[in-house]
């Protein structure tokens, strides 16, 4: 499954931005949204991409690793 990050306008005038919803494609996801979010307007859509990892993240063992590292 793909995740889409939504930013919107509510039928309010109210803002919301980076609301991410995943779905097989980009109506079905949008269809999540508007139960959510009923007389939205979409302002923005991005597909995020699952492949493309953070170049800082680290996990538990890095972390440790660097704790008990000897100088």
């Amino acid at each position: 499954m793909l995740k889409f990050d939504f930013s919107v306008k509510t039928r309010d005038g109210q803002k919301v931005e980076s609301i991410q919803i995943q779905g097989k494609d980009l109506a079905d996801a949008e269809r999540k949204l508007r139960q959510m979010y009923r007389h939205c307007e979409v302002t923005q859509c991005k597909i995020i991409d699952h492949d493309k990892k953070f170049s800082q993240s680290m996990d538990i063992e890095d972390v440790l690793s660097l704790i008990a590292k000897d100088d």
